[in-house]
């Protein structure tokens, strides 16, 4: 594990520093929560190295707070909501994941969860691009790249304003949204899709529920982002779907393992990166290890 965790680090950096080996400016758009979490450490990383980095967050969030020290610059901007309100729709986002209920319920559930916690970071990134000072302050400011994790879009929609080249840095999309805009190949007959469980082997009725639910998920997947590709063209005049704004990103980072996932083909600019999400763990003291040993669990 160590030695994959080391390796993920160094194929991290080399990608992201590729094209800036004397040092170059970086933007980094986050997103709040756990995405935060994993994406924290690559700026501090970055900085280390001798980039520099410009951390985008809002002056409301969860972790991301503007006013703690950090080894990179953070330019904060302002949304309209509490820090109160923030904390209620991620807590009810949160426990509608632990109702038990039928299939169908759980489906609806997560959906207009999902929906509710979507429109919050939505009015996030419409405070950002339709704040102009800070938009062209960031346009002249001759960024040699982004670096974001997409998942909400604002990565790219900011990328989109001063046409800067951009890193992805994810867990994955839903309705399979990564690899249409990658223009990986997914055929919903061999790739198996949200809630369902299946592996790339599937019985003959497995896949025509398969390809059902991969026609439903065109309904799905739609109301949570179409706010984005409004904004998109209100802003920066540019008409389009999400998956055709996502094919700008030059590379992605796919934060899981190839061998923890089912066989599907992917494109060279994607790399599977899997480790970077573990966090280093302080040795074990060695009452800790005793109690290991005693319990049969053998000395770590």
């Amino acid at each position: 594990m160590a030695l994959f965790y080391q390796g993920t680090w160094i194929l991290l950096l080399l990608t992201l520093s590729l094209a800036l080996a004397e040092g170059g400016k970086i933007l980094v758009v986050p997103q709040d929560g756990s995405h935060w979490l994993s994406m924290h450490p690559v700026g501090e990383k970055l900085q280390q190295k001798g980039h520099e980095v410009v951390v985008l967050v809002p002056s409301t969030s969860l972790y991301m707070k503007s006013e703690k020290p950090q080894n990179y610059t953070v330019q904060a901007y302002p949304i309209p909501y509490t820090e109160e309100y923030l904390g209620e729709m991620l807590k009810a986002f949160v426990s509608a994941h632990f109702i038990e209920q039928s299939v169908w319920n759980v489906v609806l559930t997560l959906y207009q969860s999902t929906i509710e916690i979507s429109s919050v970071f939505f009015t996030n990134c419409k405070s950002l691009l339709q704040n102009e000072e800070l938009m062209q302050d960031l346009k002249e400011s001759k960024f040699h790249m982004l670096f974001t994790d997409p998942i909400l879009m604002c990565g790219p929609l900011v990328a989109e304003y001063p046409s800067l080249p951009s890193v992805y840095f994810l867990r994955g999309f839903p309705c399979g949204m990564d690899s249409a805009a990658a223009q990986c190949p997914s055929p919903p007959s061999y790739v198996p899709r949200l809630f369902l469980d299946n592996s790339d082997s599937m019985t003959f009725s497995q896949r025509v529920k398969n390809m059902l639910v991969d026609l439903l998920e065109l309904f799905y997947c739609k109301p949570i982002y179409d706010n984005f590709e409004e904004l998109a063209y209100e802003v920066l005049k540019k008409k389009g779907t999400v998956t055709e704004l996502l094919r700008h990103g030059t590379f992605w980072l796919m934060r899981y393992g190839f061998v923890f996932e089912f066989p599907r083909p992917v494109m060279p600019n994607m790399a599977f990166i899997g480790g970077i999400i573990c966090v280093q763990k302080e040795k074990l003291s060695q009452v800790q290890n005793f109690l290991l040993v005693f319990y049969g669990k053998g000395k770590v």
